[in-house]
């Protein structure tokens, strides 16, 4: 069930990511924010991280910086959909014994490995909502992320 939906959400999240502007990698609302590549990079790097701590059974310590690698928009959505394939195909790959097995998550929770795609979702969505003000901000074109946008209006099938 939480499968089939990350993998909707992941390409919703990719359609977002990438209807950023090259040139607004520097975008910030606030001096309180990240900046926009800052932020997609956020969005990639922790969805992969959470497949891999569910995969491996712990949470390792997370690096928080973006790669020196990684300056664009097209570089981040390049290594987000390979790792984000490879890390869910080991998740798929765990049997059910190792989904309820509890992982500890710094001391603040000691949830059931899969309650934790869960949290990967809702994470995932909270920061992608940010990323739809940064597209407005930047002048993008906001895509359709549940339904019409104001750019992309809901098409009924024909």
């Amino acid at each position: 069930m939480f499968l089939s939906g990350l993998e909707m959400e992941h390409a919703i999240t990719k359609k977002v990511i990438g209807a950023m502007p090259e040139d607004k990698t520097a975008l910030k609302p606030h001096e309180k924010s990240m900046s926009a590549i800052d932020l997609a990079w956020h969005i990639a790097s922790s969805e992969v991280w959470f497949l891999d701590g569910i995969a491996e059974g712990k949470f390792a310590a997370e690096e928080g910086t973006r790669p020196a690698g990684m300056d664009s928009f097209a570089k981040i959505l390049d290594w987000y959909g390979a790792e984000y394939a490879a890390q869910l195909a080991k998740v798929k790959a765990l049997s059910g014994e190792k989904l309820v097995q509890p992982i500890d998550f710094y001391g603040m929770l000691n949830l059931p490995a899969v309650a934790y795609l869960s949290l990967l979702n809702n994470h995932s969505i909270h920061h992608r909502g940010q990323f739809s003000v940064y597209l407005r901000l930047a002048g993008a074109k906001v895509p359709s992320i549940y339904g019409g946008s104001a750019d992309e209006p809901f098409q009924p099938a024909s």
